[in-house]
């Protein structure tokens, strides 16, 4: 393919600070929803309604980016989708009312969307070249790129700074990131014989098995980000700080595991990995269930984040090498997997409003524990998927 073992090491740099970059973007708008919930003024379910229209339009918006990607060439759609990412940050803030807010959140999650697809077809095509796992780590810098840039906007927020400011100069700072860092990814073009992807491509049928694995992984992660806090509020009688100290732990988990998954990838393989995983978030969610104590619960949250971190990096790497077309693939997964974050608090939710948290959080334990014998998904297709696989440019080590 004319690439150089050091054109492939420069790329898979790359392509780790383009998710860095990717999740800087979200750790930004997280950090300051307060401050757009008070500007405008919303109650708990006008927001809750503003802020499920970003995985609508994400998930709508990802079955074009295989066309995208097919027609510009890996290397342009990155650079371009990447930048309309980070420069949609800036439209929430100046939203006037919340009709506004919820079409600029659209936008907003759409870009993402498109762009997450493109970021991560490029994570493949270097993992393929490289002939080793690398995913894990390229979804860890994701989450390392938003906690340090949650960071700076708790101290904006501390420092009173107003969100439009602070979006607008971040959005500048990225977008410039953005094109410099993505200089470096493969450029990768479709060859003569490849089918051309529809303009709009729903989920390949090898990428549906794939996707529901994903499914049951971003379902227990989208549950225990939105609900672990008041799990604990509710269900063991933890403080409030207590409480939002458990996000902290569960989201701190999975950043440490997903930089450390690649090395366990490499050593188990993809199929025990999720196997293994699953055996540890399914303790997690069990720990959770069962006791009534915080000192364990925090625990058992910390638990499913480390379980099945690293799933989701995996099920992408799966569909790329499922079908012919890696990006149509990997947006299919994308697509389901976005699906189930859209789905996992309004089901966490009505199943504790007919019932109970603990009846939630046990379906949140099962959905882990089908991780263990679905795993077989994640088995490689192709020759050149395996982790030690033909025409690998580096060795495994």
């Amino acid at each position: 393919m004319g690439e150089t073992l050091k054109d492939v090491r420069r790329a898979r740099l790359s392509v780790a600070l383009v998710f860095a970059v990717h999740g800087a973007v979200t750790g930004t708008f997280v950090s300051r929803i307060p401050w757009i919930k008070d500007q405008l003024d919303l109650s708990p379910g006008q927001l809750g309604l503003a802020l499920v229209f970003p995985a609508i339009g994400a998930s709508l918006a990802m079955p074009l980016a295989g066309r995208i990607v097919h027609r510009a060439g890996a290397r342009a759609a990155l650079q371009g989708l990447l930048s309309l990412w980070c420069l949609s940050l800036v439209l929430p803030a100046f939203s006037p009312n919340l009709v506004v807010l919820c079409l600029s959140l659209f936008v907003y999650g759409a870009t993402s969307g498109m762009s997450d697809v493109a970021m991560n077809a490029q994570g493949v095509e270097v993992e393929e070249r490289l002939g080793r796992s690398i995913l894990s780590g390229l979804h860890g810098m994701w989450s390392l790129g938003g906690l340090v840039a949650s960071g700076f906007g708790v101290l904006a927020a501390h420092q009173q700074v107003d969100a439009r400011a602070q979006y607008t100069v971040t959005a500048l700072i990225l977008v410039v990131l953005a094109q410099v860092v993505s200089r470096g990814v493969l450029d990768v073009r479709p060859t003569t014989d490849q089918e051309v992807p529809p303009r709009f491509a729903l989920p390949p049928k090898e990428s549906l098995v794939i996707g529901l694995v994903g499914f049951c992984a971003v379902f227990a992660e989208g549950a225990s980000m939105d609900w672990s806090g008041v799990y604990l509020r509710d269900i063991t009688g933890a403080s409030a700080s207590t409480a939002a100290a458990c996000y902290t732990a569960f989201a701190a988990t999975m950043a440490v595991a997903r930089l450390a998954g690649d090395a366990v990838v490499r050593r188990l393989g993809p199929v025990r990995t999720v196997r293994v995983g699953g055996v540890v978030a399914t303790v997690g969610g069990l720990l959770v269930v069962l006791t009534r104590s915080p000192y364990a619960a925090i625990p058992g949250f910390a638990l499913i984040g480390i379980g099945i971190a690293v799933v989701v990096p995996l099920a992408f790497a799966a569909a790329g090498r499922a079908g012919s077309n890696p990006s149509q693939s990997i947006a299919g997964v994308a697509t389901i997997t976005y699906t189930s974050g859209l789905v996992a608090p309004a089901v966490v939710g009505g199943i504790a409003q007919s019932s109970s948290l603990t009846v939630s959080f046990a379906v949140v334990t099962l959905l882990a524990a089908a991780l263990v014998p679905s795993a077989t998904a994640m088995r490689h297709r192709k020759e050149t998927g395996s982790p030690a696989g033909a025409g690998s440019l580096e060795p495994t080590g």
